[in-house]
């Protein structure tokens, strides 16, 4: 096996052990595998290795890798926070969008077209620049995606802030998510847990979890 085999036969099997000491099926969770910096000639490994979901953080190379692996069977996710201005770019290629944390983007979203899947994002932190929305803030947001044509409203996504325990912070999340599914029934995934945290997210309910560097190994640089 090559090294990129053995770390996801890894990773899953983490995945499969926390989500049985929750009482979950593995099955249950979307490992969306982050490729940022990567070369196309990794995905097309990952895809030969069986996942079909990769995830992007900024739009021109998404765009870029979402053209040259157009002959293979993909879902793209956008994970990182997205301009206005580039949503309808991301809309054509773009399976799900993780980063819904702003009134504006959401009507720059819109669309009569086919609809895409979204997560609100929610910022657990006092730090704007962390991006998502506050959860005082939450359920007009979360009205407004319903509201809006083009949009499917699948949950919400976090990141656990830095120097904190993750689990509490997944915690307030799914909290978060119960209050949601008043006003949505239908938006009970949850996007939260990276590399380094993905057990607790598991064992607090994640539904997609967007694992990079502990699969991909470390990025290469920028180009």
């Amino acid at each position: 096996m090559s090294d990129l085999a053995d770390r996801l036969a890894s990773v899953q099997g983490s995945i499969a052990d926390a989500a049985r000491d929750a009482g979950r099926n593995p099955h249950e969770v979307t490992t969306v595998v982050v490729t940022k910096f990567q070369p196309v000639s990794l995905i097309r490994e990952l895809v030969r290795l069986g996942v079909h979901d990769i995830g992007e953080n900024r739009h021109q190379e998404a765009q870029q890798k979402a053209a040259q692996l157009a002959d293979l069977d993909l879902r793209w996710h956008f994970v990182g926070q997205l301009q206005g201005k580039k949503a309808r770019q991301v809309r054509a290629y773009a399976t799900a969008i993780h980063s819904i944390d702003r009134a504006s983007l959401v009507d720059a979203l819109r669309s009569d077209e086919a609809s895409v899947d979204c997560f609100v994002q929610v910022n657990l932190t006092d730090d704007p620049k962390r991006g998502g929305v506050q959860p005082d803030d939450l359920d007009p947001l979360v009205e407004h995606v319903l509201a809006t044509p083009g949009l499917r409203l699948r949950g919400l996504m976090a990141v656990a802030p830095l120097g904190e325990p993750p689990r509490p912070a997944f915690a307030r999340v799914r909290l978060l998510s119960e209050r949601v599914q008043r006003i949505a029934p239908d938006a009970g995934d949850l996007s939260m847990g990276m590399s380094h945290d993905f057990r607790d997210a598991v064992l607090e309910g994640a539904t997609h979890l967007r694992i990079g560097t502990a699969i991909t190994g470390n990025r290469p640089e920028a180009g």
